[in-house]
This record gives structure tokens, C-alpha cells and sequence, in this order.
């Protein structure tokens, strides 16, 4: 089976490349990016595979960009400008990108009978009141980016009797990869806290839950869309499970928590007994590990109180409670690796 990546060099393509051999059916990839980004490390030291890979380096804008690619079974589309908020500032342009470059992607796909998986977002739906799912009739795009993704929806339902598509409206990606970058919400965070930069908090957000959705889950959907052929020209809703508590789906299992434990019961036979209570701060990395371990805590409270009013699986608070005390020892470990002695509390 070939298929055809586009925007490969992406957050979300990067991490594709990089599991791709995971994939048996897959025999021949090709992959598109125009490097806007400059995500050239993307294409470095990828895993070795039986996957013959081939990047192109185009622009997808160009009416004729696809018209080499030949007896292609799958398309994967990824390519598009995905800063929500920038995209307020340069409606013109990403319209001009994002929606051409779709269309074009589009007519490939009737062209030469290839399946489309196309990329979404849960941003369609805006600010709206309690759950929202597919069926939604009331869609509040904020943003240029998810007005695009509505219009490349209703193109897609327009077009249904021409090609065979899976729509995903996918949550906000967090996770690590090449091709990453630090616009979003989570990834800004998490640089900022490795960097010992002030956090942005954003005002008005505070009770205003998001989904999100991890590359590793992301790229589960990929697996089982190619593998299960599921092309059901129709629109789903991907995030994370405590954004689709009511949808069935256990991602969490009791394996991760028992990975966690194992790992917490070998760092810690490493490690001197505690008898006194731990002043954090050993040294600059130790200490961030525990401000981590700190914020562990917060979310681990903040679900313990979700869970009183919603009907949400316990393993997650187990799961967040065997983090926090992974980070704990992962911290004594760090301080104990750079010579530091522990400072521990004096009783009065």
C-alpha cells in the first residue's frame, strides 16, 4: 500500500514518520511538506524501516503539485497554517492556504480514487454549553483556522458520491516530536516551565475545560483507520478520554499505573530511606521536577473534584496519584546523581 502524507515534517507528521513502521500495510510512503516551518530535523535519523520513504519538497497551494503521484491508496492530510489565534491576523492568507491547498488535495482524491483522511478540529465547536458531539448543529468557530475546517467539511459531505473519507475532528495535540512547535496552549506551557520562564495564564479561561488529545492516541487513529480500511464519510470527534468520558473508550489501563509503580519501587531501592519530611530544591533541575510534581497534585485535586459531580473512571486519579510520587523519587534521584546532599525538615 502507498500512501501520501501531507505537511509531513508537522507536529502530528513528524510523529507519524517516526511509527510509521508500526503500520504492516504500508509498503511505500510519500511525504510532502514546503518547509515553512523549517522542520528539516524531521527527516533526521528516522528509525530504520522496510518502508520505502520519499520526501518532495513542494507547495501544495500549486494546482499541479500532486499530479505525479501515481496509484497512491491513501492520502493523509495534514498540511495547513494551525495557529488558531495568528490566524486572526492573516484571514487573507490562510484562507488562501489552508482552503486551497484542501481543494486541490480534494481533486487528487477523485482523480485517482484515493482515500482521504482528513484532519479537523474540535475548535469548530467554540465556546458552547455543556457536551457537545458530531451531531452538533450550532458550530461557533472563533478563529479563520476553524472556519476553514468547517468549509473543507461541507465540501467533503458535498463530494461523498466521489471519494471515500474519514473526517477528524481532533483535540488540541500535546506530546513531544520533531516537528513540534510552541503556539499552542500546552506546548507553550511546557516550554516555558523547562525554561524556568514565567507561565502564561490566559484570563477567562480558567473554567473553560479543552480537549486534548496526545500524539500517541493520534497516531492510533491513523493505525486503525488504515489497518480496519474505515472510510465511513462521516465526521468523529478524537480526544482524549476525559473529554469523551460518555463515548465508551478506556485509553487509560491499569498497565500504566503498574508501569509506574515498578518504576517508582526501582528508583527508590536506589535511594536512602526517608525519616524526616524532604525540603525540595536540591538543584536547579531537581527543583523543577518537584515544581512538576506540584502541579501533578493540583490536577490530581481538580479531578478528584470533577469526579464528584461526573461519573469519571478512578484509575485517572490513580494514574495522576502514582505520577505525582514517580516525580517524587525521579527528583531524589536527580539530586542524588549531582552530588547533592537532601535537606530534610527539623523538628522544632
Amino acid at each position: 500500500m502507498k500512501i501520501l502524507i501531507t505537511g509531513g515534517l508537522g507536529h502530528i507528521g513528524s510523529y507519524l514518520l517516526e511509527n510509521i513502521n508500526k503500520i504492516k500495510l504500508v509498503k511505500k510512503v510519500y511525504v510532502i511538506d514546503n518547509f515553512t516551518t523549517n522542520r528539516y530535523c524531521s527527516l533526521f535519523n528516522l528509525p530504520k524501516t522496510n518502508k520505502k520513504i520519499y520526501f518532495y519538497q513542494k507547495d501544495l497551494a500549486s494546482n499541479y503539485a500532486l499530479k505525479n503521484f501515481k496509484k497512491v491508496s491513501i492520502v493523509i492530510h495534514l498540511a495547513s497554517l494551525t495557529n488558531a489565534e495568528h490566524s486572526l491576523n492573516i484571514k487573507g492568507e490562510i484562507y488562501r492556504n489552508n482552503l486551497g491547498i484542501f481543494k486541490n488535495v480534494l481533486k487528487y482524491c477523485a482523480k485517482n480514487s484515493s482515500k482521504l483522511v482528513h484532519i479537523s478540529s474540535t475548535s469548530v465547536y467554540g465556546e458552547q454549553r455543556g457536551i457537545v458531539d458530531e451531531n452538533c448543529k450550532k458550530l461557533r468557530p472563533k478563529s479563520p483556522y476553524a472556519e476553514i475546517k468547517i468549509k473543507e467539511e461541507n465540501l467533503l459531505k458535498k463530494n461523498k458520491n466521489k471519494i471515500n473519507y474519514v473526517s477528524y475532528r481532533f483535540g488540541t495535540i500535546s506530546g513531544v516530536s520533531k516537528g513540534m512547535r510552541f503556539h499552542t496552549a500546552i506546548n507553550k506551557f511546557c516550554l516555558c516551565a523547562v525554561l524556568g520562564k514565567p507561565l502564561p495564564v490566559w484570563k477567562g479561561m480558567m473554567n473553560k475545560p479543552r480537549p486534548y488529545l496526545s500524539l500517541a492516541d493520534a497516531f492510533k487513529v491513523f493505525k486503525f483507520t488504515i489497518e480496519n480500511n474505515f472510510f465511513q464519510n462521516d465526521i468523529f470527534n478524537i480526544g482524549g478520554e476525559v473529554a469523551l468520558r460518555n463515548s465508551g473508550n478506556k485509553l487509560l489501563q491499569k498497565d500504566r499505573v503498574d508501569i509506574l509503580e515498578k518504576e517508582i519501587e526501582n528508583i527508590s531501592n536506589k535511594l536512602p530511606p526517608l525519616k524526616e519530611f524532604l525540603l525540595p530544591g536540591e538543584n536547579g533541575l531537581s527543583s523543577k521536577i518537584h515544581h512538576a510534581r506540584s502541579v501533578c497534585r493540583r490536577a490530581e485535586r481538580s479531578l478528584v473534584a470533577l469526579t464528584e459531580k461526573n461519573s469519571y473512571r478512578h484509575i485517572w486519579i490513580q494514574y495522576l496519584n502514582r505520577l505525582s510520587d514517580y516525580l517524587f523519587v525521579l527528583a531524589r534521584q536527580s539530586g542524588k546523581s549531582e552530588g547533592q546532599s537532601e535537606r530534610m525538615w527539623t523538628r522544632e
